[in-house]
């Protein structure tokens, strides 16, 4: 029995995004020009909100953090996916398994967490605009980034805790194009039901902790522009429709995963390409081609 608990497969084998060898050299293309997209992009508002004097504002500082949790969270998954497009053998070895298990739900995390940061700095400005100078300085700005990482840190340690006292013993083929936890976890030679049922809890209570927070705040902020002015409601919602947006595209997912009853693999790989390849390439356009500020500070870097 000892024997048996300790023993491991030395790696797993994906079964990627489709079984068609013709398909999947035709997306080698697609998604490496995305992941590039998405990389220039982050990187770009990061540099930019940097480097522009006229974007050092708490804002924009959680803003680049945003940016650089996008590229890095996308660059933990895709990477892989578009270099096993080119292989007929998708495999990682196990201590590359769960590394990308690590990885995934830190930055997932830390974004959820740094998405509230961001909401609670505009229901700061907009509903207590002669006190958001001395509410969000310097030391609060660092404190709500630090912790955004902290959170997502022991968030991704408790579910990591979970898989590796499994015994991965048999079966190896993961179906998917990254080592997703309810994918691993069909693998152990166990019985999982109790950690399926934890792991789960895990990340429902934080997403939807934060999720309700992201509803408080802007549900707030429209109440009290409304009430301030006759097209307030307007005004709001111009402010903060980048904000909304990009919650909308990253809690989106997560939501029809844990409130949808049935569990159909072409489903499941659609939404897990949308949360590590399209959403972080989304957010770095949505919040260029919306904000005035952004945009001037791009004119005033090329001219």
């Amino acid at each position: 029995m000892e024997e048996t608990k300790q023993s491991v497969v030395p790696e797993f084998i994906f079964r990627g995004l489709c079984d068609l060898r013709e398909l999947q050299k035709f997306l080698f293309l697609p998604f490496s020009a995305l992941y590039l997209m998405t990389v220039l992009g982050n990187l770009f508002v990061a540099f930019l909100t940097i480097t522009d004097s006229h974007l050092h504002s708490p804002m924009y500082f959680l803003l680049a953090n945003l940016s650089f949790v996008d590229f890095c969270f996308s660059s933990v998954t895709t990477p892989k996916l578009t270099t096993d497009f080119l292989k007929d053998n998708k495999t990682i070895s196990f201590g590359g398994c769960m590394s990308q298990i690590l990885c995934v739900h830190f930055f997932g995390g830390g974004e959820m967490v740094l998405l509230v940061t961001m909401a609670y700095d505009r229901c700061v400005a907009i509903c207590k605009p002669l006190h958001y100078s001395s509410i969000m300085n310097r030391q609060m700005c660092i404190w709500l980034v630090l912790t955004s990482w902290i959170i997502g840190f022991v968030h991704a340690a408790s579910q990591l805790a979970m898989i590796l006292d499994l015994p991965f013993c048999g079966p190896r083929i993961v179906d998917s194009f990254f080592c997703d936890i309810p994918e691993v976890i069909k693998l152990a030679c166990t019985d999982t039901h109790t950690q399926r049922i934890l792991i789960n809890a895990d990340s429902g209570v934080l997403a939807t902790t934060c999720f309700i927070l992201l509803l408080i705040s802007y549900t707030y902020i429209l109440v009290t522009v409304r009430l301030s002015s006759k097209d307030g409601a307007s005004k709001a919602l111009s402010t903060c429709t980048s904000h909304i947006t990009v919650v909308v595209l990253f809690f989106g997912p997560c939501i029809f995963v844990y409130f949808w009853p049935l569990s159909i693999t072409w489903v499941d790989k659609f939404l897990a390409v949308f949360y590590t390849v399209i959403t972080p390439l989304l957010n770095p356009a949505i919040y260029t081609l919306r904000n005035k500020e952004i945009k001037n500070a791009i004119k005033r870097l090329i001219s």
